[in-house]
């Protein structure tokens, strides 16, 4: 059974995030995109462990674990995004990264319905990035970056299912975040430290770690404990969407008519998935019951022997003296 609130929880999930990437490829000219993504988890990280404070002492060594892998998936595909929409347009770069999501719902999936959403989601995409390959070149280090991104966000998808099940809350998520931040600083470099010595970018990096990271990711912590990952994935089918029109609105690329096309299948494709589809009980097959004549029910419960019961027929046992 799908539930509606993680069902709105994945679609605030996918406008937060990408509203946040447009937001983030401001500090790009000033910072580079690795610091960018180092920043962006590191702050989120901040929020959330102050906001949970996490008893990381309790936790086991399979709960470790789990929140290294979580915190390395979360580095990988963050940082490999941003280094990818800092050489092709953020519509297209999600695009291409919804290939790792669409596998893993392809692999996991198990009923016609699910196949036909992936296959129209997959359509989707198909325009989308049919439509940007035909107007502008796309540079092939971009699209080996935001493949890898592809591939991590797969990764992250069930590296977060298996946290969000072995620890309550989010104190998995803070600290898996804080993990990735710190993995990303060396390829950040001194872009950093031109962060936090302009309080106007500063201001702007904490903007996109809210927006980008704490956000969705808690979200998305929340509503996989309540979806299978095949649904989770095909839901985030709306990100595309939201990266078009955020792409739009916020960077001037241009929402074509293969566009809508795209953004109308996908819509089709993660509300097939998202409805509950009435489900038909078995018909139990009555069992007829064997009616006994009257007379034979009486003899039939005559004819059981109760051991408290005297038959007037025979002579009562003599009573024994001690």
């Amino acid at each position: 059974m799908k539930s509606p609130f993680a069902i709105l929880c994945v679609i605030s999930s996918c406008i937060s995030l990408q509203l946040g990437a447009a937001l983030a490829t401001q500090l790009f000219p000033h910072a580079g995109p690795w610091a960018t993504a180092s920043l962006r988890l590191l702050i989120a990280a901040s929020f959330l462990l102050v906001l949970t404070r996490p008893k990381v002492w309790t936790w086991s060594r399979e709960q470790w674990v789990s929140v290294l892998w979580l915190g390395i998936s979360l580095g990988l595909m963050n940082g490999f995004f941003y280094a990818a929409i800092a050489r092709i347009p953020l519509g297209v770069a999600v695009t291409i990264e919804f290939l790792g999501p669409l596998l893993l719902a392809a692999v996991l999936s198990r009923s016609a319905r699910d196949f036909t959403c992936v296959a129209l989601a997959v359509t989707g995409m198909a325009l989308l990035g049919f439509d940007s390959l035909t107007n502008n070149p796309l540079d092939g280090i971009g699209v080996i970056l935001v493949l890898i991104a592809g591939a991590s966000w797969a990764f992250y998808i069930l590296s977060s299912k298996k946290t969000g099940r072995l620890i309550p809350g989010q104190g998995g998520l803070a600290v898996a975040l804080a993990i990735g931040g710190l993995g990303l600083l060396p390829a950040g470099g001194s872009g950093t430290l031109v962060i936090i010595n302009d309080p106007y970018l500063l201001l702007m990096a904490i903007g996109t770690g809210i927006l980008a990271s704490l956000i969705p990711y808690s979200l998305e912590l929340v509503a996989l404990r309540r979806l299978a990952a095949n649904t989770f994935s095909i839901l985030i089918a709306l990100e595309p969407v939201f990266a078009a029109m955020f792409g739009w609105l916020l960077l001037s690329q241009g929402i074509t008519t293969f566009k809508l096309l795209a953004i109308a299948l996908v819509v089709i494709a993660s509300i097939g998935q998202a409805v509950v589809l009435p489900s038909v009980p078995l018909r139990m097959h009555r069992v007829r019951r064997l009616r006994i004549p009257r007379r034979a029910h009486t003899r039939a419960q005559g004819s059981k022997k109760d051991p408290m019961r005297v038959d007037p027929a025979k002579p009562a046992p003599a009573h024994i003296e001690s």
